[in-house]
């Protein structure tokens, strides 16, 4: 699988992803991490990152770790976030990295084929440069086969 062609693809596929700067810096079976650029445009009013920037890249790492883990299948399936929850732990400042992991790809897969949809959570970890958490996620997937 050419998880770089898939990661280069997924910074133009979502327009909304492209218009607030975020860059999947990370692809691969079942993983993905996004940047959210650290700008001025992105900041509240205590001039940390919004709470929609912080979000939004969560949302996006968790797309990228559930195209990493079906990317082989991508074309016979229509994938739909149906919920999320986020917990802001600190001020986020400068840029962010939303890390997410699907670890249990082949058996949903398995699910998936049994009975021609799924539904799973991908958890996210937001992290500023120093390493340290800001954030954690928890984004619902729904995914279907295409009739």
């Amino acid at each position: 699988m050419d998880y770089e062609t898939i990661r280069q693809g997924m910074a133009a596929a979502i327009p909304f992803n492209t218009h607030i700067g975020l860059e999947v810096t990370e692809l691969e079976a079942g993983r993905a991490t996004v940047r959210l650029p650290d700008d001025e445009r992105l900041r509240n009013h205590v001039a940390s990152q919004h709470a929609s920037g912080l979000f939004a890249a969560a949302e996006a790492a968790s797309g990228g770790a559930f195209v990493g883990a079906f990317a082989e299948r991508l074309g016979e399936l229509t994938p739909l976030a149906s919920g999320a929850e986020i917990r802001y732990e600190k001020l986020a400042r400068g840029p962010i990295d939303a890390r997410a992991e699907l670890p249990e790809a082949a058996e949903l897969l398995d699910r998936l084929d049994a009975e021609g949809k799924v539904a799973f959570p991908i958890d996210v970890t937001l992290s500023n440069a120093q390493g340290e958490t800001v954030a954690t996620a928890t984004v619902q997937w729904h995914v279907r086969k295409r009739a």
